[in-house]
């Protein structure tokens, strides 16, 4: 399900869907209710004159769930995102994206934590791979991992620089007791290593320089 997948319906026609809670002198839903809408969601919560705005509840008739915070009938604030594929959005929203620090975890398991911007993962985060208990901690642009980062595996940690999701140009493998220094090459790989129907892959390959003690 797709975050942009807002709660779709008219506010301002009180004939849609049905309402029981408290309304301004005009009649719009102002302060504390809960309504039924047409399409089988509900919510409930603040409301200021007509819109959603404050603290509540939407809940899916699909099974997903936001609970938190609305401004003008969107999620803006803090707010926690359950989704019908098991996965969950804990974090901060701006006018219905996910924006500023927020921790998502995956139907896998594996999470992230760390900045988003218009719904993508932008700024430093860490992502962690539950099958294998390994991190990616570093810069992410556009949802892509880019720029200074390292990988933290169990017995050892990659230092380098990211382009496109895969190590590109110098970096070293930390052990514990000596680095390895080196550098990674992202070679094309020819189109007559493939079918004629397969696009063009990139093949990482390192070229270790030499070992050190630990700097």
């Amino acid at each position: 399900m797709s975050d942009n997948d807002s709660e779709v319906f008219d506010e301002q026609q009180s004939s849609l869907g049905e309402y029981e809670g408290d309304r301004n002198e005009a009649g719009e839903r102002h302060g504390v209710g809960r309504a039924l809408l047409p399409n089988g969601d509900t919510f409930q919560g603040l409301y200021d004159n007509g819109r959603r705005c404050g603290l509540g509840t939407y809940s899916f008739r699909n099974g997903a769930r936001y609970i938190g915070e609305y401004n003008m009938n969107l999620k803006h604030g803090q707010g926690v995102f359950y989704y019908p594929d098991g996965s969950k959005y804990e974090g901060c929203w701006v006018y219905d994206l996910r924006q500023g620090h927020g921790v998502y975890t995956y139907p896998n398991g594996d999470t992230y934590d760390g900045e988003w911007l218009n719904n993508q993962r932008h700024g430093h985060g860490v992502y962690t791979y539950k099958g294998t208990s390994s991190q990616y901690s570093g810069l992410w642009v556009e949802g892509q991992m880019e720029g200074s980062a390292e990988i933290i595996h169990l017995n050892h940690r990659y230092v380098g620089k990211f382009l496109n999701n895969n190590p590109f140009g110098p970096g070293k493998y930390v052990f514990d007791s000596c680095e390895q220094h080196g550098e990674y090459l992202q070679v094309d790989q020819g189109p007559g290593n493939l079918k004629e129907d397969q696009p063009v892959a990139v093949v990482l390959k390192w070229k270790p320089m030499m070992m050190t003690g630990l700097s």
